[in-house]
This record gives C-alpha cells, structure tokens and sequence, in this order.
C-alpha cells in the first residue's frame, strides 16, 4: 500500500511538471527568441540557447516606436480603470450582501442575466452613445464604465465574499451608532482585502491587456496602448521577429510582477469566495 502511494505521488508529480512546461513553454520561447538574431529563431533543429545572446534587440524594440508614450497612456487606462472598479464593484456588491432593501434578489437575478450578453452585441451601440458625447479617440470610454458598478462578475465575486462576513458585526455596529458607510470602510473593507486583490488582480490584467477597447475607440497614434502599439509594430516590421519578441516581453513582465506581489492574497480571495452560499 505505501509503495502504490509513493508510485501514485511520483505518477502525480510528473504530470504537473509536465504540465507546467507546457505551460511555460511559450513564455520561454518568447524570451529566448527576443535574444537571438532573426536567423536563428527558425533553425530546425531549434536552438534553444541563444548565442550569441543579443541584448541590443530591446532597445531597438522599444526606440523604433514611441512606446514611452504608449506605456504612459497604457498606465493612465490601468490606473483610472482598475480604481474605478475595485471602489464601485465593492460598493455595489455591500449593497447586494448586507442591506436589504424591497428587490434586492430581483435586481441583483436581472444584473447578473447580462453575463450571458457577448461583448460583441453591446459595443455598436455604445460606439454610438460614446460618438454622440465626441468622446472617440479619447481614454473616456475606456475608464469612465470602470466607475459606474465595476462589471457584473466582480460585483458577484465580492458579494459572494461579504457574504460569509457574519452580520453581527453590522448589527453592533449599528447599535454603537455606526452608519453603512462607516460599516464598510472600517468593517468590511479591510475583512474582505483578499477579494479586493483579487478584482484588482483581474481588473489590472484585463486593462492592461485590452486590444478591442483601443482598437475600437482610439485613432490617433499619440493615443495608442501598448497592446495597440504591438500591433502597430508588426505591421511596421512584420519579418523582424526578434524585435517583436522584445517589445512583447516587455509588455508582459509588468503583468506577471503584479501578479507575483499579489499571488498570496490572490490565492486566499478565490478559496475563501464562495465559501456561504
């Protein structure tokens, strides 16, 4: 018995490293590939170790486009989007788990029947709206949604962790005179930290990442994200990979040292979402 446990955790054991490097793999040609010369990525064999090792193709990457100006407006995005959600998400999800209001059941059923709406089937007529307020080629449709409820599964996601805060804490808050709004700055807010990581965590990806957004609604060049000027970039150099492998791991490591600061926390918010019903 204790040597089919020991075969079985071995058995385990390889398949996730196994696993695991499938998952890396990419990420790992990526970064190899931005060191090379554009020669030797498509050697076949592949080389695996890039030599020489050509460090010059990240500043040749990030000259031959503004992408100062690019992550600048990438930031301005991040940081208006990711703040309006993690305020207004929460704000909306305490109203759903600790009020109770005539409704409240109804509404939040009829909230969360809008995650079955693609994005496709919503984006023409917000175009027009946003047209008609001449806020095209402008970071205004991109932030300003953030701040008006923070997206349907956040507000669930949070609520789902309110929900397993006991409510006697509100109760004696009540009785001591406390007011809702002090009840969630004070009480609620800093119990439910992990779950604020966790919208973030989510929210930050997802800005940071966002091509169809831009793409849609941003025209000047002096506007552009990064995701956008990534795709400027090929277009521009479409057979100098190495360059473009470059440019692409630069882009990405902000995301995964976010991710990394936040990985403790992340973890803790999903385990412990979802736990009352």
């Amino acid at each position: 018995m204790k040597r089919r446990k020991i075969t079985g955790d071995i058995l385990t054991y390889i398949f996730l490293l196994g696993m695991s490097a499938s998952c890396l793999l990419p990420f790992f040609w990526m970064v190899r590939s931005s060191l090379m010369k554009l020669s030797q990525i498509f050697i076949m064999p592949p080389v695996w170790l890039p030599n020489p090792v050509r460090f010059d193709n990240y500043a040749k990457a990030l000259t031959v486009l503004p992408f100062n100006q690019y992550f600048l407006n990438t930031v301005i995005i991040v940081v208006g989007g990711v703040s309006g959600t993690i305020i207004t998400s929460a704000i909306c999800a305490f109203a759903f788990a600790r009020l109770r209001w005539p409704g409240r059941d109804f509404v939040f059923g009829a909230i969360l029947t809008s995650m079955m709406l693609p994005y496709a089937v919503t984006l023409i007529p917000t175009f027009i709206g946003w047209r008609l307020l001449n806020a095209i080629d402008s970071f205004y449709p991109l932030i300003v949604p953030a701040w008006f409820g923070g997206g349907v599964f956040n507000i669930f996601l949070l609520r789902q962790f309110y929900r397993t805060i006991p409510m006697d804490l509100d109760e004696a808050a009540l009785i001591d005179g406390a007011g809702y709004m002090r009840i969630f700055t004070q009480i609620i807010m800093p119990l439910t930290r992990p779950a604020m990581v966790v919208v973030g965590l989510f929210s930050f990806m997802y800005y940071w990442n966002d091509f169809l957004g831009p793409l849609v609604y941003l025209n000047s060049d002096k506007n552009f994200t990064l995701s956008l000027g990534l795709q400027l970039f090929r277009g521009m150099y479409n057979a100098q990979w190495e360059l473009m492998m470059a440019a692409s791991t630069v882009v990405i490591a902000p995301v995964l040292i976010v991710f990394l600061l936040g990985q403790k926390y992340f973890i803790e918010g999903i385990a412990m979402t979802g736990m009352k019903g």
